[in-house]
């Protein structure tokens, strides 16, 4: 186990923040949110220690990163997650527990927390409930849920649109295997922090929890710039490729949607900008008119997203709140979402975004972006100002700072 630390300043409160996945480099809207909380934290009122899985040569690589983030960080050994991770990992399809829980088992973390929380800290937060797992199933200091959705609910949505009945079997499977994981862990935390209200809605409804906050998502303002909307008939998607909501929405937009706009337009363009793409969908668009262009990582999202006049978000499933739309907003690209897509975002239909359900809708909303280069400009500027009003990330993390420490003056 490594460690990476510098001297505290002032005798602060101390924070132990559980993570189960290395936060860089940043990729995924989970990370991006929380290295924005703990960024905007680091220095605050908490001394703040940070564990995770890492990879070995973590200290060295993201030394300058982790030190904005965290006052300490300490890890165990990330599992390799190769080229047949997913089907390595279905192994798991009879574990008691969800297969992404069970992924996240490991004894050296486990003895990690287990050393740090002998420690005493005045708080412990635990990032997505996949972590808690790793956890003793008492507390014995202040402690904290950091949900950034609702996973059985994304497991349900999954098995509403599967095809085939094996494919719902399985997502059935899962989904009753989290909703008993939830209804276990979330009765262990003395506050639960959600993203959005719906998420709230649904945590008191399914599984009666208590003392539930709503944080807003926050944007980096300077970091994502405004810029007028690229090229019309150039589309664009953010997002991690590797995640199953991400691959079910590009497939829905290439065979559903993407024909459908080609009809009367030919000559358009669709960036997925995303980590691990599925071989099997890209080998789709051999048979598909347009020009896809899967990216992989990438190390800056923004000029696909200031290339583009639309930023696509065809998704069917999914929960929480999508980060990648606010830094869409912030960069001025106008949107076509369906209302999954923002859900749990207080947005404003035909202000903010144009809102599609169906393939049609979709074609008809993307059409119209195109031919009217007064409203794409409208939406431009209403997100921007929207986002610039409600969502900087600095004041996101000093609400989190503040649900901390209430939670260690109620206990």
């Amino acid at each position: 186990m490594k460690q990476l630390g510098c001297l505290a300043m002032v005798k602060r409160k101390k924070l132990l923040f559980i993570s189960p996945r290395f936060l860089f480099p940043v990729s995924t809207g989970g990370q991006i949110r929380t290295t924005q909380i703990l960024r905007g934290m680091n220095g605050g009122e908490f001394e703040i220690t940070l564990l995770s899985p890492a990879p070995q040569n973590a200290r060295e690589k993201y030394k300058k990163e982790l030190l904005e983030v965290c006052n300490t960080f300490k890890y165990w050994p990330e599992l390799k997650r190769g080229r047949f991770f997913n089907l390595f990992r279905f192994r798991h399809i009879f574990s008691k527990l969800p297969i992404p829980v069970t992924t996240d088992i490991s004894s050296s973390g486990k003895n990690l927390i287990e050393i740090e929380l002998s420690k005493s800290p005045d708080v412990v937060v635990f990032d997505f409930p996949h972590s808690v797992v790793l956890g003793p199933k008492r507390l014995q200091a202040a402690s904290v849920m950091f949900t950034h959705n609702v996973e059985s609910e994304i497991f349900r949505r999954h098995a509403k649109v599967a095809n085939g009945l094996l494919k719902k079997y399985i997502w059935n499977n899962q989904y009753k295997k989290m909703c008993r994981y939830e209804l276990n862990i979330f009765q262990r935390f003395d506050s639960i922090v959600a993203v959005s209200a719906n998420d709230r809605s649904l945590l008191q409804s399914l599984y009666n929890a208590k003392n539930i906050s709503v944080i807003n998502t926050g944007v980096d303002l300077e970091y994502f710039k405004y810029n007028e909307p690229g090229k019309e008939t150039r589309f664009v998607f953010t997002g991690s490729m590797d995640w199953f909501a991400n691959i079910d929405g590009i497939e829905y937009f290439i065979r559903d949607i993407l024909p459908l706009i080609n009809k009367t337009i030919p000559d358009t363009s669709l960036d997925v900008v995303g980590r691990n793409p599925p071989k099997a969908l890209k080998d789709q668009l051999s048979t598909k008119e347009g020009k896809v262009n899967f990216t992989d990582f990438v190390d800056d999202i923004r000029p696909y997203v200031y290339q583009a006049g639309i930023y696509i978000i065809p998704l069917r499933v999914g929960g929480g709140t999508r980060l990648k739309v606010f830094e869409a907003m912030a960069m001025g690209c106008p949107m076509v979402s369906t209302t999954i897509g923002v859900e749990g975002l207080t947005l404003q239909e035909g202000k903010h975004y144009l809102r599609a359900d169906t393939p049609e809708e979709f074609t008809d909303a993307v059409i119209r972006l195109i031919s009217d280069g007064d409203l794409c400009m409208r939406l431009s500027r209403c997100a921007r100002e929207y986002v610039e009003m409600n969502y900087s990330y600095r004041q996101v993390a000093k609400e989190f700072e503040s649900i901390c420490l209430r939670t260690i003056e109620n206990i």
